[in-house]
C-alpha cells in the first residue's frame, strides 16, 4: 500500500484522542461553477449540516465566489460567506450567523497512470464570530470577534468506467485547517472517501463518508462521523 494511502487511513480511522467527544451527522452539499467567460465566472456552494445523530440544523453555510481564471489549470476565487449556526448560551438555544470573507486559489492537473483528476486548493478566511448572550428565551448579538484561518485541500477523482465523461468513479480527499492567529496552530482535519456517479461533464452525484477532527481548548477535541450526500454542477 503506497505510503499517502496509508497516511489518509490512519486519519480516517484513528479517531482523535481518548478525550475527544464523538458525534454522528449528516451533511448535504451542492458545489457550482459558471463560466461566464474565458477570464471569469462565478462560484457558489451552499451546504445543510446536522447536528449529533441528525437531529436537526446546526449549521447553514450559503458561499458565493467570482472566478477568475487565470490559465487552463488556475482558478482564483474571492467571496463572501454567511453561515447561521446553532449556538447556546446559559441554556438558551438559537441560531446567530457568521460573515467570512475568503480568498482562494485552485490548481488541478491529471495522474494518467490511474486516469485521476487531481485538485489542490489554498483557501484563506477572514472570519467575523458572532458573541452573544442569554435575554430570557432568546440569544442576543452583542458585537464580534474576529479570525483568520488558512486551510488546504487536496481531492483526486478516478473514473471507474471506460470514460471519464459518463459513469461512476470513486473520489478521495483531505482538508487541513490552521489558525492564522497563535503561531500557525493546527485547528481540525478533514478525511472524505466517496463514490459517485457523472451523469454528463456538467454533473456530478456523490456520496461518501467524512472523519472531520477539531482540536478543542484543553485537549477537550471532537471527532465528528459524517455522512456526505453532495452535487458537483459545472455550467
Amino acid at each position: 500500500m503506497k505510503t499517502p494511502i496509508k497516511i489518509l487511513l490512519i486519519i480516517l480511522f484513528a479517531g482523535g484522542s481518548a478525550r475527544a467527544q464523538t458525534q454522528f451527522m449528516g451533511w448535504g452539499a451542492t458545489f457550482i461553477n459558471y463560466k461566464a467567460s474565458e477570464k471569469f465566472g462565478l462560484y457558489f456552494d451552499g451546504q445543510y449540516r446536522s447536528t449529533d445523530q441528525l437531529q436537526q440544523m446546526n449549521q447553514l453555510l450559503l458561499r458565493p465566489g467570482i472566478n477568475l481564471y487565470l490559465a487552463p489549470s488556475w482558478t482564483f476565487t474571492t467571496g463572501y460567506a454567511i453561515i447561521p449556526q446553532q449556538r447556546i448560551s446559559a441554556g438558551v438555544t438559537g441560531y446567530l450567523p457568521e460573515h467570512r470573507i475568503w480568498e482562494q486559489l485552485v490548481f488541478t492537473h491529471k495522474v494518467k497512470a490511474v486516469r485521476a483528476t487531481v485538485s489542490h486548493r489554498a483557501r484563506l478566511e477572514q472570519r467575523f464570530i458572532p458573541r452573544h448572550h442569554a435575554e430570557g428565551n432568546s440569544l442576543v448579538r452583542d458585537g464580534h470577534r474576529t479570525a483568520g484561518r488558512l486551510r488546504y485541500f487536496a481531492r483526486g477523482v478516478v473514473p471507474l468506467g471506460s470514460t471519464p465523461d459518463k459513469g461512476m468513479f470513486a473520489a478521495v480527499q483531505n482538508e487541513i485547517f490552521f489558525h492564522t492567529a497563535d503561531g500557525g496552530s493546527f485547528d481540525q482535519n478533514r478525511a472524505y472517501v466517496a463514490a459517485g456517479y457523472r451523469m454528463s461533464r456538467q454533473l456530478d452525484l456523490e456520496m461518501g463518508y467524512m472523519n472531520q477532527y477539531v482540536a478543542g481548548a484543553d485537549g477537550a477535541s471532537t471527532n465528528n462521523h459524517i455522512l456526505q450526500v453532495a452535487t458537483y454542477i459545472r455550467l
